[in-house]
C-alpha cells in the first residue's frame, strides 16, 4: 500500500490513541490535531517517530483546518464530544464539534481528498424487536449525540471520496482509557465493586473491540475504491446482546459478580436494537477480538488502574 499523509482530528482520544500508532506502523505519515481537553498524554511514545506530527488546536477553527488540509491525502475526523451524558452537559460544544466542524471540513476538502468518518450505530435509536438494523434501516437517533453524528454522516457522504463507519459500542483498552463505555464500565464495576444495578436490562445493542475499529479504518483505506460513497455498520456479529446477557458473560470471568435489575429508574442512553454487519463483512473485513477476549483484557487492565483519584482511600 502506498504511504499516505493522514490528518486525524481528535487523534489523542480513546480511538485515536490506538489508531494513530497502527497507521504509523503501516508506513503512513500522520498529523494529529487535538485540543487535549482531558489532559491526556496518550501519544507520548510516538514523538520519536519522524512520520508523526501533532498540533494542539481546535477542529472548529477554519484557518487551522485549511492549513493542515493542504498536506493531507486522507482525513479521519475523530474529534467529537462522545456519549449521551457529555453531550447533554455541553450542547453547544456538541453541535459545533460533532456536526458543524464536519460540515465545514467537507466544504474545505478537495474532491481528490478522502475522508473516513466514524459515527455511531446509536443512530438507529430503538429498532423493531427481532429485526436487524442494516445500513438501509431508517435512522432514528434519540440522543443529541446520535442526532449530531447522523447529520455529520449525511454531510460527509455528499463528498465523492467518503466512507462512513457506524460503530457499535466500543470496548477494550486504550492509552487514553474511557471507563464510561458500557462494556468497559460494567467490567470495571464487576472487578472493583462486585455488584451492579441494571436499568432496562433487556435493551440490546452491538459491540466491537477498539482494535477492530482501527482495523476497519485500515480496511477502508485498503479497499477505498470498492467501499467509497457508503456507510457500513462495524460490530461483532455474534455480539448483539442485552445488558443482562452482557453481565452474564462478565460473570463467567468474574465469579461472585452480582447484578440486580432495578424496578425503577431508566438509562439516559435509550438505544435498543440489533445490528447486521453483513455489508462490511462482504468486503472481506473480519474482527479479530471477541467479546470474551475483551472482557479478559479489561480484567487485567483494571488490576493496574483505579479511578480513585477523588477518594481518600
Amino acid at each position: 500500500m502506498m504511504s499516505l499523509h493522514i490528518l486525524v482530528t481528535g487523534g489523542a482520544g480513546y480511538l485515536g490513541s490506538v489508531m494513530v500508532p497502527r497507521l504509523l506502523d503501516l508506513g503512513h505519515r500522520v498529523t494529529v490535531l487535538d485540543n487535549f481537553m482531558f489532559g491526556q498524554d496518550s501519544l507520548n511514545p510516538l514523538c520519536a517517530n519522524p512520520a508523526f506530527d501533532v498540533e494542539r488546536g481546535d477542529c472548529r477553527n477554519e484557518a487551522t483546518m485549511k492549513r493542515l488540509l493542504k498536506q493531507a491525502d486522507v482525513v479521519i475526523p475523530l474529534a467529537a464530544l462522545v456519549g449521551a451524558p457529555l453531550c447533554s452537559r455541553d450542547e453547544i460544544g456538541t453541535i459545533t464539534t460533532n456536526r458543524d466542524a464536519v460540515v465545514m471540513l467537507t466544504r474545505l476538502l478537495s474532491k481528490d481528498q478522502r475522508v473516513l468518518m466514524p459515527i455511531t450505530n446509536s443512530g438507529y435509536g430503538i429498532g423493531e424487536a427481532g429485526k436487524f438494523c442494516t445500513e438501509e434501516s431508517p435512522l432514528n437517533p434519540i440522543s443529541l449525540y446520535g442526532r449530531t453524528k447522523v447529520e455529520a454522516e449525511a454531510a460527509v457522504l455528499e463528498h465523492p471520496g467518503a466512507i462512513s463507519f457506524r460503530l457499535a459500542t466500543v470496548f477494550g483498552f486504550s492509552p487514553r482509557m474511557r471507563l464510561d463505555l458500557l462494556v468497559n464500565d460494567f467490567v470495571y464495576r464487576a472487578v472493583k465493586d462486585r455488584a451492579l444495578v441494571l436499568f432496562e436490562p433487556h435493551f440490546k445493542r452491538n459491540y466491537i473491540h477498539i482494535r477492530d475499529v482501527a482495523k476497519a479504518f485500515v480496511h477502508g483505506l485498503d479497499n477505498f475504491e470498492q467501499m467509497k460513497g457508503q456507510a457500513y455498520n462495524v460490530g461483532l456479529s455474534d455480539a448483539n446482546l442485552s445488558k443482562l446477557e452482557l453481565c452474564q458473560r462478565i460473570e463467567q470471568q468474574v465469579p461472585g459478580f452480582t447484578f440486580l435489575e432495578a424496578a425503577v429508574g431508566e438509562d439516559p442512553d435509550k438505544r435498543d436494537y440489533i445490528v447486521s454487519n453483513a455489508k462490511i463483512e462482504a468486503t472481506g473485513y473480519r474482527p479479530d477480538h471477541s467479546l470474551d477476549a475483551g472482557i479478559a483484557e479489561l480484567i487485567k487492565g483494571y488490576r493496574m488502574i483505579s479511578n480513585s483519584k477523588f477518594s481518600n482511600v
